[in-house]
């Protein structure tokens, strides 16, 4: 098992923060920012530093929202996801990802109708209630 982690997080108008990734696995789809963890750090300090590196925000890290597995080139990666909150606002792509942006309702379901999001993130955040919103709903 790698253990990873990943960050679900909204900002007030209900949007998803989301990066293109601009490696494998995934290079060029859109998934949540995360990464894997570095020994000696909890999952909570993984969550923060990956989303510092990929989109230049610094986040609350705060409680485990799922958990996934996808098949990795040698073992499995086991991705634990956080809900998280930011007070920054200056969003910007970097370190392995190509891109980042805030995701409405109506852009999320034409990324997934275009298959523009990493395999079964879709179905993922549906089925854990994380998917964008619109408005203060």
């Amino acid at each position: 098992m790698i253990r990873c982690v990943g960050a679900v997080i909204h900002d007030p108008q209900g949007r998803l923060l989301l990066v293109k990734r601009a490696r494998e696995p995934g290079r060029g789809k859109w998934s949540l920012p995360g990464g894997k963890v570095e020994p000696g750090e909890t999952d909570q300090m993984a969550v923060h530093r990956e989303v510092l590196e990929e989109t230049g925000l610094s986040v609350t890290v705060g409680d485990l929202v799922g958990r996934v597995l996808r098949p990795a080139p040698n073992g499995t990666f086991e991705i634990l996801d956080y809900s998280c909150w930011s007070s920054g606002s200056s969003l910007s792509a970097g370190d392995d990802a190509a891109d980042a942006r805030w995701t409405d309702s109506a852009t999320f379901a034409t990324l997934e109708r275009e298959n523009a999001l990493t395999e079964g993130l879709a179905d993922v955040l549906r089925s854990w209630g994380c998917l964008p919103r619109d408005g203060d709903t």
